[in-house]
């Protein structure tokens, strides 16, 4: 039985080595063969805290033809001031109209005002190394079509390190080899870069603008399209930190889409993410079962666990030395954002974000 057990736990343990896929951006400083003018597009709602660093590495780009757009939506803070600062174009957008989800009215407005051949959606609290926008747009030219990535996670308090095991999950679903097929398939919206014809090829965010899920639902558009969709991980060049303010801003942010994601995901990776995470908490009670022969074997999946975890977190974030060692914590926490998340869409059909009450399948409302 024990040996049964051991082999379980890999086998699920294994699930996590199927799905992950160390695809980053590669490093290019010679910049796109075809150059051309890029408009970066940043939706920006009481971003005070965020905006200063991105404007800041935005200023350091080796890539100089660029535009910055600020769409300040509706901000109840300095995000408009910091932005006229830094001498960028800023537009003043409006609470968005029937049918509309805020942040899709957002970028949708930054592109009516874009001049670029090349468009970049940028999240507020998004970090760059230098060489970052030269290295995505050599990318995007490489693999054609529109790209994403998913930043790697600079998480300095102890709250912001509990989205582990959530950002974890998150890499898995944009990895995963069995979304590359998908019509489905989505694009991480913290930072897209497409060019002018494909985005409206693609019919952009006006063709979602209901959608709660904007970027996922934006890859499917693209697809339909016959548009390359390709996902890469920001390690060493896209970074950011999540959720400076506050641990309710942390739990808002994951849980409001933790719950509708998953059906936009294969069967095959949904239920290797499923396999791997109940190994995982199949693994985490080992501590409560001193004494009994399950122990060991579970021990033993365990210490497999926690291996892999600081191999993948590498490539993921910055979570702390030790909380790796420990995940049954940030287990936890995924585990209380699902259920959230479930009982904001199954019993209120809305989710807040913001300040906002986002109508799942609607607009948003202040």
């Amino acid at each position: 039985m024990e040996t049964a057990i051991v082999v379980l736990l890999l086998c699920a343990c294994a699930a996590g080595f199927v799905l992950f896929r160390r695809n980053t951006v590669p490093v290019s400083r010679l910049g796109p063969v075809i150059s051309g003018k890029l408009s970066i597009i940043i939706p920006s709602r009481n971003e005070e805290r965020n905006l200063p660093h991105l404007l800041h590495a935005l200023e350091l780009q080796t890539y100089e033809f660029i535009e910055v757009i600020v769409v300040d939506d509706c901000s109840e803070d300095h995000t408009r001031e910091i932005a006229e600062r830094f001498g960028v174009r800023v537009i003043t957008n409006t609470e968005p109209p029937e049918g509309w989800t805020g942040k899709n009215w957002a970028v949708w407005n930054g592109y009516l005002h874009a001049t670029g051949d090349l468009i970049a959606f940028l999240d507020a609290d998004v970090r760059l190394s230098p060489h970052a926008l030269k290295s995505l747009l050599a990318a995007r030219e490489q693999s054609g079509g529109v790209i994403s990535v998913v930043p790697y996670h600079e998480a300095v308090r102890f709250y912001e390190r509990l989205a582990l095991i959530p950002n974890l999950l998150g890499l898995y679903a944009f990895t995963s080899p069995f979304e590359r097929s998908s019509p489905n398939k989505g694009l991480y919206g913290s930072c897209i870069v497409t060019s002018r014809a494909d985005y409206e090829q693609a019919r952009g965010h006006e063709g979602i603008k209901g959608e709660l899920l904007d970027d996922l639902n934006l890859g499917a558009q693209f697809v339909r399209a016959g548009i390359p969709v390709t996902n890469y991980i920001g390690y060493g060049m896209v970074s950011f930190r999540m959720y400076p303010g506050g641990i309710r801003s942390e739990i808002e942010g994951f849980s409001k889409g933790a719950v509708l994601s998953t059906s936009k995901l294969s069967g095959w990776t949904t239920l290797l993410v499923a396999v791997w995470l109940v190994g995982l908490i199949a693994a985490e009670t080992a501590p409560f079962l001193l004494g009994t022969s399950w122990w060991q074997p579970l021990a033993v999946g365990y210490l497999v666990y926690v291996v892999q975890l600081y191999g993948f977190i590498h490539y993921t974030g910055r979570f702390g030395i030790w909380l790796p060692a420990v995940p049954i914590i940030s287990t936890v926490f995924f585990l209380f954002i699902m259920l959230y998340s479930v009982y904001q869409v199954v019993f209120h059909g809305r989710v807040a974000w913001k300040g906002r009450q986002v109508k799942v399948g609607g607009r948003s409302k202040p």
